[in-house]
């Protein structure tokens, strides 16, 4: 028996390959600008039409995948036959997903077991999916597959409006993972590798404030100088857009041990394509994973929270427990934020498109507001 969650086929359609690809038989407006004839080649199309980076990219062939799966298993209608009522309910499918659609276990997309989901999806979770189905059925009418736009009269998912970024390291946590690292026990060659390594990791993410894998996807020739005494990291963002980032004289130190620990000279020239965040287990230089990042991370994060537990600050260990490479994003841009760094600086070094984003890691405001109030409560007064 066919599974309701077989494979679709959502790889890129693109460049002369294309139309031997394609299925013949679907008649085809003489004007349409595709030469699609499936849903599923309509959306081959769509993704590689969108010059997506890989992680882009793969998020938005699961949103398809679950999406055309949902026309076919629960709607039972092609996207010629979508009207807009199908599309609300879509909306309202991915707030609760039925149980057999859903596995907390992330079985392999080959594996019987697996199914689109993990659970419902949030609000901003259902925004995302909504914006790569929207895309597709707008870029369908575009090229002529659809006569209509459905997705057009389909209102985005609300969410709540930017709020106060919360979830971040003061630096006596930071000071603490740090050490955490730094006094690992390291005998045999792998592990040495590793403490170099995960230290680097940790005043990379700590002082750039990158994506988790901006840095995993970046190369030892992106750490440079033009001179001047300032050195730089090339990153590629959201969207491919590339920013270079300020590299500090504690992480400059860090990269430098942690080439060392691997064998390499302490500097290296841009043109060096080797992979900037390296495994210690292989031999050959190979790229650690995004997963084995954030894991690796969330070990040195975790060994801080039982320092802390040792130390009696149980309120730290709590923090310390919970927090992953994203949160020393947050932890550095509201470090600088309440430095009084302004915030097109932080802005561009961020790489967000809005300064609205930025601006939510301002916290040195509310924090004076609340001590202000306080002190009056108090009788003390804030002349």
């Amino acid at each position: 028996m066919t599974s309701k969650f077989t494979l679709i086929d959502l790889e890129p359609l693109t460049g002369q390959a294309r139309r031997a690809d394609l299925n013949p038989y679907r008649e085809m407006p003489e004007d349409a600008l595709t030469d699609a004839r499936t849903d599923s080649e309509i959306a081959r199309e769509f993704i590689g039409h969108g010059e997506l980076s890989a992680k882009s990219r793969a998020n938005t062939q699961k949103e398809l995948f679950r999406f055309l799966t949902w026309c076919r298993e629960e709607a039972g209608k092609s996207l010629r036959q979508l009207q807009v009522a199908d599309l609300n309910a879509y909306k309202e499918f991915l707030r609760e997903p039925p149980p057999d659609w859903i596995s907390t276990t992330k079985w392999p997309r080959t594996d019987p077991r697996y199914r689109p989901f993990t659970g419902p999806l949030s609000d901003p979770s259902r925004r995302q999916a909504m914006i790569a189905v929207k895309g597709l059925l707008a870029f369908a009418e575009q090229t002529g597959y659809l006569r209509r736009d459905p997705g057009a009269l389909v209102k985005h998912v609300k969410t709540r409006g930017a709020s106060r970024i919360t979830r971040y390291l003061n630096q006596d946590a930071i000071n603490l993972a740090l050490a955490a690292v730094a006094n690992r026990a390291a005998d045999l060659p792998a592990e040495l590798r590793r403490r170099a390594r995960d230290l680097f990791l940790l005043l990379a993410y700590a002082h750039t404030g990158a994506r988790l894998n901006e840095i995993v996807s970046a190369s030892m020739g992106d750490v440079y100088t033009e001179g001047g005494g300032r050195w730089w990291l090339d990153l590629l963002g959201k969207g491919n857009k590339p920013r270079r980032v300020p590299v500090p004289p504690e992480l400059l130190d860090a990269y430098r041990a942690y080439r060392q620990a691997y064998g390499l000279l302490p500097q290296t020239g841009r043109a060096d394509r080797t992979p900037l965040v390296l495994s210690s287990r292989s031999r050959e230089p190979a790229r650690l994973t995004d997963e084995a990042a954030s894991n690796a991370l969330k070990a040195v994060f975790a060994a801080a929270a039982g320092e802390a537990a040792a130390q009696g600050d149980a309120d730290m260990a709590a923090t310390l427990r919970q927090a992953s490479a994203h949160w020393l994003r947050h932890s550095m841009l509201t470090n600088h934020a309440n430095n009084g760094v302004q915030l097109k600086t932080l802005q561009d070094t961020a790489g967000h498109a809005s300064i609205a984003t930025t601006a939510a890691y301002l916290h040195k405001t509310d924090n004076q507001r609340h001590d202000e109030i306080m002190a009056s409560v108090n009788g003390q007064g804030t002349a």
